[in-house]
């Protein structure tokens, strides 16, 4: 697939490329977005280089992920975001936000956002987002941008070679006011 740029009243999303690879780098040096993410760390040079270098390009080629920059008008970068292909109709979603730009909705407005083209472009018909058990400014842009969460799964992450508990949610077209490429029923209620 092409990459695509998207955008909302605050924000541009698009793919980082090799211009972006500093403003990658200094903003991942934060302990709190390699505490709670599954980037390397230490987070070198040659990371962020092969991340906006090989893995955003060949994510969108080959269909399996499909990252965004989040960007101000400004050009000043607000975070990553990416859904990744789990499986037919499934995508999960990712995302981290720069210190400095957390508190600000924009990591939930870039959600709401590729979620809503993931759904109409990608034709998916679950976002599910999971995040470390503790991890509440994720849970928050989850819960703020429309997902239900649905439990937690034991051991249900491995971070650097350590399984977690894990929170997992969805959000569904229906929740955006969107149809869904295919029917959906619902258990009963009990």
């Amino acid at each position: 697939m092409d990459p695509v740029t998207l955008t909302t009243d605050r924000l541009v999303l698009r793919p980082v490329s090799r211009h972006d690879t500093d403003a990658v780098y200094d903003a991942v040096q934060d302990p709190d977005i390699q505490r709670w993410t599954t980037i390397p760390s230490p987070y070198l040079r040659e990371h962020a280089t092969s991340f906006t270098d090989q893995m955003v390009p060949d994510g969108w080629a080959d269909g399996s992920a499909f990252a965004f920059g989040v960007f101000l008008p400004s050009g000043e970068l607000v975070g990553m975001l990416a859904i990744t292909m789990r499986s037919l109709g499934v995508g999960e979603v990712g995302f981290w936000a720069a210190k400095e730009h957390r508190g600000n909705g924009y990591i939930t407005e870039a959600t709401v956002a590729a979620s809503r083209w993931a759904f109409t472009d990608l034709s998916i018909d679950r976002v599910e987002w999971r995040a470390e058990v503790g991890n509440t400014g994720s849970r928050a842009v989850a819960e703020g941008a429309g997902f239900t969460l649905e439990g937690i799964l034991r051991s249900g992450i491995n971070n650097r070679g350590v399984r977690r508990d894990c929170w997992v949610g969805s959000l569904l077209p229906s929740d955006l006011g969107l149809p869904s490429t295919s029917p959906y029923l619902p258990a009963p209620a009990i």
